[in-house]
């Protein structure tokens, strides 16, 4: 078994955590396979990394690997997805972050998570994406997202006006610093700092969340997620900013953008005591009582 590994910075908290992970993963027989850049970084810390064979692309993944494990935060599970794509490689994540939705098991949890990947005790949780297109193609073939899809102001205090239609039918026009369209897994992210809903993971449905709208009767709204979504952008600057999963480029006044329910589905493996419901409980602190 070929298991994909990628980290974006290797540090002396988490060396520790890397030799253990290598360490499991030998003693069931499986072979690590890291990503080129944190190999480089691993070199000097691990001899032990000095013959493992590297990926550089999402291409490498499209045969030959059974398993993705992220090591990191949220962010960097986002980024393994840029890796996966649609190749069907579930990804597992471990978090040496913080929050940690996403990358959910504990760095103290490694070898008994991987004891019980080995023994096939786990299931596969199915993640929705979005994917956008422009006249431009702004973001090429990396044109997806898991959390959420941003328009929003760029070099103004001004607020900005963003046109939405639904299913080809006029929704609302947004006057506010910008709007969110997320995913239900994106519900815990920038959208849910907006005031957006928790969507657990499964639901069918995209996430409209204005970013400090004007008029206060404007709320999140959530749709159904086979409908697309046409957004547009004006207001007194000639360029603003679009971003999907913190990736952003600038986009021009007026510029149509389309939104869509991605045609591939990230595989997330998940434990049956370490559900959904359990990890918002635990990072909100939802229960606990801190009124002294």
């Amino acid at each position: 078994m070929n298991v994909a590994i990628y980290s974006r910075k290797v540090n002396k908290q988490v060396i520790t955590h890397f030799e253990l992970l290598l360490q499991v993963l030998r003693s069931f027989g499986w072979i690590p396979v890291l990503e080129r850049d944190l190999k480089k970084q691993l070199e000097s810390k691990l001899t032990s990394v000095k013959n493992c064979k590297v990926f550089d692309s999402h291409k490498d993944l499209k045969s030959g690997i059974d398993l993705m494990i992220s090591l990191g935060g949220d962010g960097t599970f986002i980024e393994s997805v840029g890796y996966v794509r649609d190749s069907n490689v579930p990804i597992l994540g471990i978090n040496t972050g913080r929050l940690g939705f996403l990358a959910n098991i504990s760095k103290e949890d490694i070898q008994n998570r991987l004891q019980m990947v080995h023994e096939k005790r786990y299931e596969f949780q199915l993640r929705s994406l979005l994917r956008i297109s422009t006249e431009e193609n702004l973001f090429g073939v990396d044109n997806f997202a898991l959390n959420e899809v941003t328009i929003h102001k760029k070099d103004t205090s001004s607020m900005i006006t963003v046109h939405a239609s639904l299913d080809n039918k006029y929704l609302n026009s947004y006057w506010s610093d910008g709007l969110i369209v997320s995913t239900p897994t994106g519900s815990t992210a920038y959208s849910l700092s907006c005031g957006g809903p928790i969507v657990t993971p499964g639901c069918k449905v995209h996430i409209l969340t204005p970013i400090a709208p004007h008029n206060l009767n404007v709320r999140p709204m959530v749709v159904p997620d086979h409908m697309p979504i046409r957004i547009s952008v004006e207001g007194r600057e000639r360029k603003y900013l679009i971003s999907i999963d913190g990736k952003s480029m600038n986009i021009r006044n007026r510029t149509e953008v389309l939104i869509e329910k991605a045609e591939f589905m990230i595989n997330v493996i998940k434990f049956e005591d370490n559900n959904f419901l359990d990890t918002i409980r635990n990072k909100m602190m939802w229960g606990i009582d801190k009124r002294n």
